[in-house]
């Protein structure tokens, strides 16, 4: 799991949780708080990109569920079949240079982009594959079906252009899978919570205390928190699968010696119980070290019969919870 590569610049991005304190403000207020932020901190030493999201990757895991329906241009559902669900996210113009992803095809956003009549998104490559085989995704249409987006402010449902397709980023895993997610520009919503992510050349925690007064000095009410590298995002979501497998390994080591303490044990008591067995045949003319084969020979099956008991066992066991479920 620690060895699964992403498709991020973990290490040299800064992911802080700056979300804004929206009271008394409308959406344009919030979207232009977040501009000037982004427009300040790039003019910080050593930064070489700052963009806007609402999820930081596998640390804000779970936060839309399992995403929202859609369909695209041309889709026809089976009989039967619901529309495929994807995830939602909001993001500035730069945010998969900040993260570095590459665009595949088409383009970012841009500062015109949601402001205009015509509505756009970038998607991700599984999902322009999935909906649009052995097709040009870009200039076609999605469109959101799901019921809930009616309660959802500032989400029109109305189709909207696909401008990009970018590698997929699936922020949900810590081992990344094919992943259907649609972009939104922030200018169009929606804004919960809100992330900035830096890219920088240097120290990313050496931006931390400027990057937090720059903010302040903006909004002295502005929360500024949870200041992590996405390695170190990362890191923090695997621990409690390294502490099991630290738990389970030793539990396993425990088990290997108290097993070869047993098939030592035995051993020993055998060579006990043969010891006239021995003297009598070394009295008849037998080398000592065929003696000493004949007694490791024996330990070998025994060892061996264990191994292939326990794998058979093993296995049994490990399918019989997935049969059951």
């Amino acid at each position: 799991m620690q060895a699964a590569q992403t498709g991020l610049d973990t290490r040299h991005v800064l992911a802080i949780n700056v979300p804004a304190v929206s009271y008394g403000k409308t959406p344009e207020q919030v979207v232009d708080f977040y501009k000037e932020s982004i427009r300040r901190i790039e003019a910080l030493p050593g930064v070489t990109k700052t963009a806007f999201g609402i999820v930081v990757p596998w640390r804000d895991a779970g936060s839309f569920g399992p995403g929202f329906q859609f369909s695209t241009d041309g889709h026809v559902r089976a009989p039967g079949e619901e529309d495929p669900r994807a995830q939602l996210r909001t993001i500035s113009p730069g945010f998969f240079a900040a993260l570095g992803v590459p665009i595949i095809e088409g383009r970012d956003f841009n500062q015109l982009d949601g402001q205009s009549k015509d509505p756009v998104v970038v998607v991700s490559q599984t999902l322009a594959q999935r909906m649009f085989p052995n097709q040009d995704a870009i200039n076609r249409h999605v469109y959101w079906t799901d019921p809930v987006m009616k309660f959802i402010p500032g989400i029109s449902t109305a189709p909207h252009r696909i401008i990009g397709i970018t590698a997929d980023i699936d922020d949900e895993h810590v081992v990344p899978g094919p992943c259907l997610t649609v972009y939104n520009p922030f200018e169009e919503g929606p804004m919960f919570g809100g992330r900035l992510f830096i890219h920088t050349s240097a120290n990313p925690y050496s931006l931390v205390t400027p990057v937090t007064q720059l903010i302040r000095g903006m909004s002295i009410d502005q929360p500024v928190e949870r200041a992590a590298t996405l390695e170190d995002v990362r890191a923090e979501v695997l621990t409690p699968d390294r502490l099991n497998t630290v738990v389970f390994g030793v539990f396993a080591a425990v088990a290997l010696a108290i097993a070869l303490v047993g098939v030592a044990g035995v051993l020993a008591f055998s060579v006990s119980a043969r010891t006239r067995e021995f003297g009598i045949r070394l009295a008849l003319g037998s080398q000592p070290r065929h003696l000493l084969t004949g007694v490791v020979v024996e330990g070998a099956v025994m060892a061996a019969a264990g191994v292939v008991a326990g794998t058979v066992s093993g296995y049994a066991l490990a399918r019989w919870p997935a049969a059951i479920s």
